[in-house]
């Protein structure tokens, strides 16, 4: 009997150990939009002529070292807008895309601003596209809430947000609400962990508006709170604390910031702002809530002749802790580097490298970032990364 119950207590915990480790694979997902319609040509952002169609890659950050499990083909993703166009719902079952840019159909040699939002089936073999939803002009970062339930769009070319439902395995729209004029660019959007309030950078008039959440309902809260020139790319922590946003300045060779918002202040409100260098494209906190990582450009994406340009880009690490970031470590990255993503035990950082077409992998310790040389290259430059909600 006693060595019956023993063999009981072990296939148990192997059962654990297993589900344990398919919940921690699960959370490792990550999505890779793959746009293939451009390409920086000696700082310029250059339409590709008759390109093969953008994709999504899927990409198990679990793994030692990480890996490409999937590509979907024939999917419409964009580089313009902050790196965070794509998401995973909670339980990995679905995930969406959003595409800003197409290119025009007037003239192939430049882009339009699209309207489409792409649903994954995460759980077909392989993963396929199975629904495209319209949303606003130029949808551009996108956040799905803890609960799985909705899932809210910054619609970059009109000044608006869509809004849609998340029920199991459909995704349907519920409503459009207007933030600012056309030209406020609403770029970023993160949502509470409670699910009550939502955060949405405003590039062109240098806002971070915030909404109140009641289920389905989507409104204004009345607050915009000022954090630098160009808030753009913005994450939150796992706990719902401390949100922090990359403001990407104008581009003209002057050293940018990125600034930290004290959720659990009432208001909310900007505790900190930090001086990074060149262009803090995407901005990403590690599960624990301990770290954020900064994508600094330094002008990597500039010509060559320019003044300000340089062979590489950085990634920055910093301490998250009492409203405040401090510098823990960087790593040179590739150029035109766009996001990062931590994995779930915060010791592996996946940067997407736009010209080298390839999602460089550092390891951290918590004090300093190596680079192993392990790099996952694609056909196509990595524009954006998408997880599941707590697994930021």
């Amino acid at each position: 009997m006693a060595e019956t119950i023993s063999k009981s207590i072990t296939l148990a915990a192997a059962a654990a150990l297993l589900a344990a480790a398919a919940a921690s694979a699960r959370a490792d997902t990550v999505l890779v939009a793959l746009d293939r319609k451009v390409k920086l040509v000696d700082g310029v952002t250059t339409v590709v002529q008759n390109p093969k169609p953008d994709a999504v890659a899927i990409v198990d950050l679990s793994a030692n070292p990480p890996r490409v499990t999937a590509t979907i083909e024939n999917l419409p993703v964009s580089v313009v807008g902050p790196p965070s166009s794509a998401a995973l719902t909670p339980d990995g079952s679905l995930a969406l895309v959003t595409a800003n840019m197409k290119i025009d159909p007037a003239d192939s040699r430049k882009q339009a601003a699209d309207n489409k939002l792409t649903i994954i089936d995460m759980t077909a073999t392989p993963p396929k596209a199975v629904a495209t939803l319209e949303t606003g002009l130029g949808p551009a970062g996108l956040a799905i809430n803890a609960a799985g339930t909705l899932a809210i769009v910054a619609n970059r070319n009109e000044g608006s947000v869509s809004v849609f439902s998340i029920a199991g395995k459909t995704v349907a729209p519920v409503a459009k609400l207007t933030i600012g004029p056309p030209a406020s660019g609403p770029s970023g959007v993160v949502i509470t962990p409670d699910g009550k309030r939502a955060l949405v950078s405003r590039d062109g008039d240098n806002k971070i508006t915030m909404l109140s959440i009641d289920g389905t309902a989507v409104t204004l809260a009345n607050r915009d709170i000022n954090a630098g020139l160009r808030p753009y790319g913005i994450d939150m922590a796992r706990n719902g604390q401390m949100a922090v946003v990359a403001n990407i300045g104008i581009g003209a060779g002057d050293s940018d910031t990125i600034s930290v918002i004290d959720m659990s202040l009432t208001p909310p409100r900007v505790t900190d702002t930090i001086s990074v260098g060149q262009t803090p494209e995407g901005m990403a906190m590690s599960p624990d809530g301990q770290y954020a990582a900064a994508v600094v450009m330094s002008g990597s994406n500039k010509a060559a002749t320019s003044p300000f340009h340089a062979p590489k880009g950085r990634l920055v690490v910093f301490k998250a802790s009492g409203g405040k970031l401090t510098k823990v470590d960087e790593a040179p990255i590739g150029r035109w580097s766009q996001g990062a993503v931590f994995s779930s035990d915060n010791r592996t950082v996946l940067v997407g490298n736009m010209v080298e077409e390839e999602a460089q992998v550092l390891k951290f310790d918590g004090v300093k970032l190596s680079d192993e040389g392990v790099r996952l290259k694609f056909e196509g430059g990595p524009a954006s990364f998408g997880v599941r909600p707590h697994a930021r």
